[in-house]
């Protein structure tokens, strides 16, 4: 009985006959990491390796493929010269592929999948077994130098060419991206106005201000409007991904400005009391020039110490005996709260000169000269100011 079952699997009439690129049905037997061995009812076992499972070179086969599963595959070679039948399965995939790629062309449909690759001019995505490049240049709306962040990311994009002949497949990401933003930057405009409190994010710091992202358009946090007080540079406050609350300052056209100036923390809204005229302030000194020093005395709010108001002695200027840094303690002389300006003076809580005669006898090489002091002292003090 056994010989008659050898006989006849040797006889050619028993034996299934096959041809290249002919497709057949195939149970796998055998599967390793790079390899899969298919039973397709022929004298020798068909191969399918990874290359021509598909396009991904990530995968594991054994993660993807049981022994036992049925497979449609293509015949690509009868006998690799080892006497074993090469078989593809991506090609096959890929007619089928190339077939749904081209619907999708001319329907303008959005296809997903996830980055297989990330080369140095873009990305890689691969649909039914059809790679499609997305170039660097359509990935996003803005230039981005690093695409690393998509790998393994599942993206949509729409195919810009089909050229079959050529294996040439184009995605387009990019104007998914910019019509979704135009999505909300109308429907962000159509909730806001001026004078709404709204939460952003910090997508860019510059030397001049942040931009903050406020879901669908970006706003322009200026410097000037970060603090009541003073800022030295914006990259020493915020940072990119920074959440804040912000106030609209103003809408014009597509800008938007932004503030962080809330009306409830302007300091100047209760320095009449505070600074009355004669009360006694400590500060420190914020910066100086050659007419005098500038104080502050909390943030937001700056007073000017004059070089004629720092002491009764004759000052060339603030530098001589002043540095930015350094804490005093001085009166209000003068309060402008229109023009948001405060004079200081040390000298005003200096101890009053003792009193002496106006003349004065003294005696010079024997001759008693007259002197005027008080008209000394003002002489000095005017060339002070």
């Amino acid at each position: 009985m056994s010989e008659l079952t050898f006989e006849q699997m040797l006889n050619e009439e028993s034996l299934k006959t096959i041809h290249t690129g002919e497709i057949v049905d195939g149970t796998v037997i055998d599967v390793k990491p790079e390899q899969i061995v298919l039973n397709i009812n022929y004298k020798s076992d068909g191969i399918l390796s990874k290359s021509e499972y598909t396009n991904d070179p990530g995968v594991d086969l054994t993660t993807v493929v049981n022994v036992g599963d049925t497979m449609t595959v293509k015949v690509i070679k009868v006998n690799d010269g080892e006497g074993q039948v090469l078989l593809s399965y991506k090609r096959l995939a890929a007619e089928r592929g190339n077939k749904r790629i081209e619907e999708a062309y001319n329907n303008k449909e959005v296809l997903k999948a996830t980055v297989a690759q990330v080369l140095d001019g873009g990305l890689s995505v691969i649909v039914d077994e059809v790679r499609i490049f997305i170039p660097a240049s359509l990935v996003s709306d803005t230039y981005e130098k690093d695409l690393s962040k998509y790998a393994g990311e599942e993206i949509e994009f729409v195919i810009s060419e089909y050229n079959p002949k050529r294996r040439r497949y184009i995605g387009d990401r990019r104007q998914l991206v910019a019509a979704k933003k135009a999505e909300l930057q109308k429907e962000l405009f159509e909730r806001i106005k001026e004078g709404d409190v709204v939460e952003g994010t910090v997508k860019n710091v510059t030397d001049f201000g942040a931009f903050i992202d406020l879901g669908g358009a970006d706003g322009l946090l200026h410097i000037s409007e970060m603090s009541w007080g003073r800022i030295e540079h914006p990259k020493k406050v915020f940072k990119v991904g920074d959440t804040l609350k912000v106030l609209i300052k103003e809408i014009n056209g597509s800008k938007i400005a932004l503030s962080l100036k809330f009306d409830e923390l302007n300091p100047w809204k209760d320095a009449a009391g505070k600074y009355a005229v004669g009360t006694e302030v400590s500060g420190v000194v914020a910066r100086m020039t050659d007419f005098g020093a500038f104080v502050e005395l909390e943030p937001g709010v700056d007073a000017l110490l004059h070089v004629s108001q720092i002491s009764r002695e004759h000052i060339e200027k603030p530098a001589d005996v002043l540095k930015v840094g350094d804490t005093i303690t001085a009166k209000i002389v003068d309060f402008n709260e229109e023009d948001k300006k405060i004079s200081l003076s040390i000298k005003a809580l200096l101890a009053p000169e003792p009193e002496v005669e106006k003349e004065e006898a003294v005696e010079d090489d024997g001759e008693v000269v007259s002197v005027d002091i008080d008209a000394v002292i003002a002489a000095e003090e005017s060339e002070a100011e």
